[in-house]
């Protein structure tokens, strides 16, 4: 006889109805430990933690090296006093319809101790069934199929040519926009580390992403960068990358002083700090050699920073750009050109004006045999 699957254990909730319908809940807890919550957690979540880090580990030699009674004894006392803490900082401040979502790592005994104490005051709180390990499984399934759901511009452009502040300026104006860098708190080249923000974890860089593409609708269209399957030190997630490869690409161009100046407005940070320019150039040396390496250094510490940067790009970043795109990006070759003078801000927002309204435009319907023209393999827009 087949048995039926277990149902969810009363006041606990499917993961995946809780997913998918977030207005349920007003507010959602993770109990787990503060470094458990900065590796990665459900967007929106809140930090409550019923045991800190060290507590964890003390609780778990106690259950290694003593018994798992010793270990549960101390537990309970150290969970007691950090819900009534939590408690006492701010939860017991709402009201009685309050709808919470609680919890642990996977729906074990963390959670279910908050649980006890939020439904015993009488709000109607609900347990994450499966807990943390069964978000993340939902989260690595959904990005193997979500990112084909979207049709994505690709913007390519050489280093420098603003395909960032593009982004920015299309989600200002209210396009649907995936900005992988800034997820990723990098800029994606040897050079992209910013200054004192450690890039986040792989885990919770994929978590942003499926917050981001759920949100999207498939019936507009997504706006990226050409990204390489890196960004720093994390990886695009492979469904993604193969979708931005397929999709229609255009090309942002923008002359090389004007390209200069905006890499020198963006890493001004390694203008304050030459020695820290220096010892990353130097990564650049299996590539280029210690002559030329050494060249670039001594621009840097004689502050010589137009003619250093002109020589990046020219030496080092647009081939190695060129080649990337050549290997990535099939459409590339059929892109649009997005032509720029100066790079102005004014400049990139009457650019994204230019492609949100050619986007509604296209969406139009057809109400006369004029509206239809033969499609341009390569067309030229100037803002």
């Amino acid at each position: 006889m087949t048995s039926l699957p277990a149902s969810p254990r009363p006041g606990t909730i499917d993961c995946e109805r809780a997913l998918a319908s977030p207005r349920e809940f007003d507010a959602i807890l993770d109990v787990r430990s503060p470094s458990e919550f900065a590796d990665d957690h459900i967007p929106g979540a809140l930090s409550a933690p019923v045991l800190s880090d060290a507590q964890r580990a003390e609780v778990g030699t106690l259950h290694q090296k003593v018994s798992s009674f010793a270990a549960r004894k101390r537990g309970a006392a150290l969970v007691a006093r950090n819900i009534a803490q939590l408690l006492d900082d701010g939860l017991s401040d709402h009201g009685r319809q309050w709808r919470p979502l609680v919890y642990c790592w996977r729906g074990g005994s963390r959670s279910a101790a908050l649980m006890h104490v939020l439904e015993r005051i009488g709000w109607p709180a609900r347990q994450l069934e499966g807990g943390y390990r069964a978000y993340r499984r939902h989260v690595l399934a959904a990005l193997e199929e979500l990112p084909a759901r979207f049709c994505y511009q690709v913007i390519c452009g050489t280093t420098g040519s603003g395909k960032s502040r593009l982004l920015q300026r299309l989600h200002e104006a209210n396009a649907q926009v995936l900005d992988l860098e800034r997820l990723a708190q990098h800029r994606g080249s040897v050079l992209g580390a910013l200054p004192e923000q450690p890039q986040p974890s792989q885990k919770w860089f994929e978590s942003q992403i499926w917050s981001a593409l759920r949100a999207f609708d498939p019936q507009q269209p997504v706006y990226v960068e050409s990204e390489s399957s890196k960004v720093g030190n994390l990886r695009v997630p492979p469904h993604l990358l193969e979708a931005m490869r397929a999709a229609e690409c255009r090309h942002l161009q923008l002359p090389v002083a004007a390209r200069v100046r905006l890499l020198r407005e963006e890493y001004l940070h390694f203008e304050r700090d030459p020695d820290a320019l220096c010892r990353q150039l130097a990564c650049l040396i299996p590539q280029h050699g210690h002559a030329c390496v050494s060249a670039w250094q001594l621009l840097a510490r004689a502050a010589r920073w137009d003619e250093l940067v002109e020589n990046l790009l020219v030496e080092h970043y647009d081939p190695a750009y060129r080649r990337s795109l050549a290997r990535n990006f099939a459409a590339r070759d059929a892109a649009d050109v997005l032509q720029l003078a100066a790079g102005s801000d004014a400049e990139f927002i009457a650019l994204a004006q230019s492609l949100t309204q050619s986007h509604a435009d296209a969406k139009a319907p057809i109400t006369s045999a004029s509206q239809i023209a033969p499609a341009e393999p390569t067309r030229r827009i100037e803002a």
